[in-house]
């Protein structure tokens, strides 16, 4: 049994001031600092995720450039690479990251599984090659791409935990939703005080 924990997008563009800022953005990331200073251990990998967008481009669409955005499959320009929005939130201590995933790059993507390493590996080709069996999530947004990382992940045969105080939403009404289709899934959910 080899467990992972994945951070998803905890960036300055989706915490409180930026381009998508998500309400309690900023109290994630720090408590999944305090997650791993307390209980860091009980990870053997820490892979962490960040929309990575190209500038001067609309990354397949996924950019609202020439209308207004409907906040479904077109956003206001975010995590462009290389700008202090695309930089992990100040209160996240990334020392215990293992590997760091980019996703986007040109196109849309929301879980963490469309996403690559710097050296292209894929998370799926990186959790099949470790042994890794389970797998907790935190990060942002519960509504889009948690929902879609934890979904992605229980397809791939992890079991599949969400820390539900590490989690943080949109909006009310397509957390909801999120979190009964993740759990209609198979995800199970927890606080992070059950972590050991």
């Amino acid at each position: 049994m080899t467990r992972a924990l994945f951070i998803i997008d905890v960036q300055n563009d989706f915490t409180e001031g930026g381009a998508l800022g998500v309400d309690g953005g900023a109290a994630v990331a720090a408590g999944v600092s305090a997650l791993l200073a307390a209980h860091g251990g009980a990870y053997k990998y820490v892979f962490a995720s960040r929309d990575w967008h190209d500038i001067g481009n609309d990354n397949g669409g996924h950019f609202a450039r020439d209308a207004a955005p409907d906040y479904v499959t077109t956003w206001p320009v975010h995590c462009v690479a290389g700008t202090a929005g695309a930089e992990y939130h100040k209160a996240l201590t990334t020392d215990a990251v293992t590997f760091h995933i980019r996703k986007g790059q040109g196109k849309p993507a929301y879980s963490i599984f469309e996403g690559t390493t710097e050296a292209g590996l894929t998370v799926g080709a990186l959790l099949s090659e470790h042994g890794v069996t389970e797998v907790d999530i935190v990060g942002l947004a519960t509504d889009y791409c948690v929902r879609a990382s934890t979904l992605d992940a229980l397809e791939h045969g992890q079991r599949v935990r969400v820390l539900t105080d590490l989690v943080a939403g949109v909006a009310a009404e397509s957390t909801q939703a999120a979190l009964a289709e993740m759990a209609h899934a198979g995800a199970v959910f927890a606080a992070s005080d059950a972590v050991a």
